[in-house]
């Protein structure tokens, strides 16, 4: 019998390794944090949404604002020079009140709106009746303010458990994460925000990004990755836009996103 002998490069040899220590890294993980990734079968029970099964070259941009008034106004100009006439943009209560006029010129350019919460906390830490009234305080305030209710939220951090989940899911929320996180609050680099959101980007993929001032990078690499997306043939929707692609019926919470995240944080890329 032929002996073969097979040839691996020492790189690839501790890559390897690395990824699949970065793995149980991120199993240990699942472990440990099970309440927040629970997937929820059950036809009745209400799921958090990070992407939306399409065969179209659809994508959501999708921009979180809970602070400052440095950031908001050059990425809407971004947008409208580069005549993206449709992103979805999470607002906080608290920061809406403080920014009125900000939050009329999202609505004006024609972005829909959704809730980012009232308090920036972790949800998943209060009470059910803090969770109903930290939502039922958001609505009534950007309703009042944008003559629209919004029916889209994105909880603080992303943070949710079964609880949190049931409770917006009564008030009428859909709750909404992402598939393609930025990591453009973290400031790496104009490049590497860019290559993030290029390299991982799919069809009906929900992009999140940030509008708060500590977001110092974003308005720079927007524009970039808008150029990018677009010659990879994408259009630019709203969540809504993307939630009436699917059939979705919210009975699954898409761990698979979450765990690859996590594997991804922890190899470093």
């Amino acid at each position: 019998m032929n002996n073969f002998f097979y040839v691996l490069n020492g790189k690839k040899i501790k890559r390897f390794f690395f990824v699949f220590a970065a793995a149980l890294f991120a199993a240990g993980i699942v472990y440990v944090e099970q309440s927040h990734i629970t997937v929820f079968s059950e036809e009745s029970s209400p799921a958090a949404i990070y992407s939306v099964p399409t065969e179209k070259k659809v994508i959501a941009l999708t921009f979180d604002i809970s602070w400052g008034d440095k950031r908001a106004e050059p990425i809407l100009k971004v947008l409208q020079d580069k005549n993206v006439q449709k992103a979805t943009f999470f607002v906080s209560s608290l920061w809406g009140k403080s920014h009125p006029d900000i939050l009329k010129t999202i609505q004006e350019q024609g972005y829909e709106i959704g809730s980012h919460g009232h308090k920036h906390d972790n949800y998943s830490e209060l009470s059910d009746e803090e969770i109903s009234k930290q939502i039922s305080t958001a609505h009534s305030i950007l309703t009042e303010m944008t003559g629209k209710a919004p029916n889209l939220i994105r909880l603080p951090n992303g943070d949710f458990d079964k609880r949190v989940l049931a409770i917006a899911d009564g008030l009428g929320y859909k709750v909404i994460q992402w598939d393609t996180d930025s990591q453009d609050w973290q400031n790496k680099g104009v490049d590497k925000i860019v290559n993030r959101v290029v390299n991982k980007a799919h069809p009906g993929d929900i992009v999140l990004l940030h509008a708060s001032d500590s977001a110092k990078q974003t308005h720079e690499a927007l524009p970039i990755i808008i150029d990018q997306l677009r010659q990879k043939g994408y259009d630019f929707v709203t969540v809504t836009d993307l939630l009436q692609e699917a059939n979705l019926k919210g009975n699954e919470v898409r761990d698979q996103a979450w765990l690859r995240r996590q594997i991804d944080i922890a190899a470093g890329m």
